[in-house]
């Protein structure tokens, strides 16, 4: 059984936003099941006590055993690492991560497994070194693009990067 996969959207965005779209596009034909939660109602007030809202509503999205895979970009990429720390989460694909939101109480982490990053050098929201100051702590892989904090550009390149991500989890390490 392959891992399920959960793709979580940013902030200024929903379960429909080009990032979240593409990565699903590519997760089905590899034979991977996905879930885009919707997260808008909670993000509308812009308020950080709703950040735990939103990680509980990640996890309710998992399956009751199982591996998971979880992805996401900004504010999902934020939500996602945290949430791995609760979850069977095998697989972390980050998209320019926040490592720190203003006003927000509880410690980052993510868990210690398979994790990818992709960043935009021109990341005018979530400052570059941050995220490779957190790749370099944990050995994790991160790219780096010349693009800014939507990475707009580089949405193709991103779904390819998560096409090569996921083939580390073919079903025969999940029986």
């Amino acid at each position: 059984m392959k891992p399920f996969i959960i793709l979580s959207h940013g902030l200024e965005s929903g379960p429909d936003a080009t990032k979240v779209s593409a990565l699903a596009a590519i997760a089905k034909p590899l034979g991977f099941e996905s879930v885009r939660p919707d997260y808008r109602d909670l993000d509308a007030p812009h308020d950080v006590d709703k950040i735990d809202a939103r990680i509980a509503r990640l996890k309710s999205h998992a399956p009751a055993s199982g591996p998971v895979i979880l992805a996401g970009s900004s504010m999902g990429a934020f939500s996602s690492a945290l949430a791995s720390l609760e979850l069977n989460c095998v697989g972390l694909f980050l998209i320019a991560l926040p490592v720190a939101i203003p006003g927000y109480a509880r410690a980052f982490d993510a868990a210690r497994v398979p994790t990818a990053l992709i960043h935009g050098w021109d990341d005018e929201i979530c400052p570059v070194d941050a995220a490779l100051a957190f790749a370099r702590t944990r050995g994790d892989s991160i790219t780096l693009v010349r693009d800014d904090h939507r990475l707009g550009a580089h949405v193709d390149f991103i779904a390819e990067q998560f096409r090569l991500f996921l083939k580390q989890f073919g079903p025969e390490q999940f029986v």
